[in-house]
């Protein structure tokens, strides 16, 4: 009887500080007494962070946001029981709860069952799913079986951005009414579609589906990591380097071509082919250093280089003797 009555105390004292936040702040206090000890007939979904503007964790307040995002689609649905319940320890509010736990990095979000201790599933991997609300939705519903739709407020960024870009347009066509020419442009089209591809081999559509942060800072260090160490996930920050490698790669090329096809003097091709070799040579190396950090064990390094300057001897050899490509 009496567990019974400090478990239903338990639940009433939550189920009031979820009705007035969707994430319950703890203290050291509260998570040992309401998470950690013993009976308890719900489980936790607990974020552990480092929200104090000196922590200087861009990737908690990210995460803080889509947690808060998932916290309240919860609270405000209709499913809404007492069988889950989220909440939140930062680590200036609860830093023996991080030594209690041998936490070492925020943010980092773990599931307390209803029965027994913690399992390995029950610790997210944010590095690999990211910190989305949805990513982290499925998660909840494998480990607790509650099933969350996740609910986001209006975004307007996208219509307006659409809006903004029809009016373009359409300024476009009234102003040169008589002159569409440059919708027949085929360099404007050809520019156009080159940025869709690139944009699309970086990674931007796996950012959108995936929620990744932006980069890592570990704790101790304080050192920023801008590329994953794993071939199964990726940083935002990473597909913003891929993207300017692959449009270095791409420059150098469209200057051999140049080189090659163009009427202008040798003396200029020579420039554009040395200058597009060495923009391949450079940026592909380093897209392959990427490549090797991520899958190691990699083997090949230096056939591209081996290439690339037998493709350069051969080009300069044209030129020299002015023949056409």
């Amino acid at each position: 009887a009496r567990l019974g009555m400090v478990l239903s105390e338990k639940v009433n004292q939550l189920m009031e500080w979820a009705s007035k936040r969707s994430v319950i702040r703890m203290n050291g206090d509260k998570f040992r007494r309401l998470v950690k000890a013993p009976p308890r007939n719900y489980s936790v979904i607990v974020m552990f962070t480092a929200l104090q503007p000196h922590r200087q964790c861009v990737v908690c307040k990210q995460a803080d946001e889509e947690y808060q995002i998932l916290a309240n689609s919860w609270r405000y649905s209709s499913a809404f029981t007492n069988k889950i319940f989220f909440a939140m320890v930062d680590f200036d509010e609860g830093s023996d709860v991080f030594q209690m736990l041998n936490m070492n990095s925020a943010p980092t979000f773990i599931n307390f069952p209803a029965k027994g201790k913690p399992k390995r599933g029950d610790t997210y991997e944010l590095q690999v799913r990211g910190f989305a609300a949805e990513q982290l939705a499925r998660w909840v519903a494998d480990r607790t079986d509650v099933n969350i739709r996740v609910i986001r407020p209006p975004n307007y960024a996208g219509p307006l951005m659409l809006g903004l870009l029809l009016a373009v347009i359409g300024g476009l066509v009234y102003l040169r009414g008589s002159n569409l020419d440059f919708l027949y442009n085929k360099t404007g089209w050809a520019f156009a579609a080159l940025c869709f591809v690139l944009a699309m081999t970086s990674g931007q559509m796996w950012n959108h589906i995936r929620g990744p942060p932006y980069a890592h800072k570990n704790p101790h260090t304080g050192q920023v990591n801008y590329i994953h160490g794993s071939s199964q996930a990726q940083f935002v920050a990473e597909t913003h380097i891929v993207l300017l490698f692959n449009g270095g790669v791409t420059l150098g090329m469209v200057l051999l071509h140049e080189a090659a096809t163009s009427d202008m003097d040798v003396g200029k091709r020579k420039i554009m082919c040395i200058a597009g070799i060495g923009l391949v040579v450079l940026f592909f190396s380093w897209l392959l250093s990427v490549f090797r950090s991520k899958y190691h064990g990699y083997p090949y390094r230096y056939v591209l280089f081996a290439s690339s300057v037998m493709v350069f001897l051969c080009i300069v050899i044209q030129l020299h003797h002015h023949r056409p490509f």
